[in-house]
Parts: C-alpha cells; structure tokens; sequence
C-alpha cells in the first residue's frame, strides 16, 4: 500500500491533525516520526496516498500547521 506522511512542529499539531482527519472522515494512523524528515514533533500521521489532497485540503481549512507530506512505502 502507498501511503503519505504528514510530519509536525509541536504535538499540539499533530494531535489536532488526528482530531480533524478523523472528524472529516479521512482514516490516518498516528506513528513515530522517522528520522531524518526535520520535522520538530515525534509524531506524524500516515495516511492512504489516495487521500494525500483531501487531507491536506482539510488540514489546511482547519488551520493545522503541517510540513510538506512525504511520501511512505508501507
């Protein structure tokens, strides 16, 4: 399965990120953020490519603060 990764700042963002994703009915999976991404939080969430847009459409609507998403071989 291909899937995206959306990393974080704060875990305020990544929490509030999970808490949107779900009320918009998008399925993400909270995960250990991997090194080398840059990202300040350890947290990131880890969603189906397919969904990459929608979530960073509602993301960005919602005012979550997110990095660039990555892409994720899982």
């Amino acid at each position: 399965m291909r899937a995206v990764l959306f990393t974080f700042d704060t875990t305020h963002m990544a929490l509030w990120a999970e808490e949107v994703a779900g009320a918009a009915g998008i399925t993400v999976e909270v995960m250990p953020t991997p090194p080398g991404t840059g990202a300040l939080c350890n947290l990131a969430l880890a969603a189906a490519a397919s969904d990459r847009q929608a979530l960073a459409d509602t993301l960005a609507d919602a005012g979550v603060v997110y990095r660039e998403p990555v892409p994720l071989e899982v």
